[in-house]
């Protein structure tokens, strides 16, 4: 299995959003934040082609990782790794974009951890491990020990779903590889310090 890009993946939301996505990202890489997905599916094409440019200019600046959700064209384009919502497609945007860009699935049950394992994604996000309002049709909640169970899978386990800075250690003791959020840093008045924040946790149950 690789290693992350890095502990802390920040998923972008802009309904949720206090700033610009952009102001966002540049908040994210200034405290230390090295990985940033482009969610935003709803987008109109065009006006997410822009933005995704955008993001990857600052990706480059601060030596993020950026993943687009979805659209493999769109991360070709970009140089940027790719997340899918099912592991049916793993294959096929293997093919397309090579070996060294990240591939993700998203997983809701342990059975679509097992399937993106075999499919030979590099990592799930299992969500969501708390309730959460960022994504609220996916409940209930898996709870922390889900992730022990699925890390058995072979694959490196992203928690996602209500992850805050108190919640993230008990994440990662309990197996989980890395943590994502959306609404923790996309709602936060100050996300520089909110990433840091949740760095600080990732650090200290690494060190534990």
């Amino acid at each position: 299995m690789r290693a992350l890009p890095a502990p802390l993946l920040v998923i972008t939301d802009r309904h949720q959003a206090r700033q610009s996505i952009e102001a966002i990202a540049e908040a994210v890489g200034q405290g230390g934040g090295r990985w940033l997905m482009l969610r935003d599916k709803d987008m109109e094409p065009s006006e997410r082609r822009g933005l995704a440019v955008r993001l990857a200019e600052a990706a480059r600046r601060y030596g993020m990782h950026l993943s687009v959700s979805r659209d493999v064209e769109l991360a070709a384009e970009c140089g940027a790794s790719l997340h899918l919502q099912s592991a049916a497609a793993v294959g096929a945007a293997r093919r397309r974009l090579g070996p060294t860009p990240w591939i993700g699935v998203s997983a809701h049950s342990l059975s679509e951890v097992a399937a993106a394992a075999a499919a030979g994604a590099d990592y799930v996000t299992l969500s969501p491990i708390f309730l959460t309002v960022s994504k609220p049709g996916y409940g209930p909640a898996l709870g922390v020990a889900a992730i022990a169970t699925a890390a058995r899978a072979g694959i490196p386990i992203v928690a996602l779903g209500g992850i805050t800075a108190g919640t993230a250690g008990g994440c990662l003791d309990a197996g989980a590889a890395g943590i994502a959020v959306i609404g923790e840093v996309m709602r936060s008045e100050d996300p520089g310090h909110t990433v840091r924040a949740l760095l600080g946790a990732c650090k200290a149950a690494t060190a534990a």
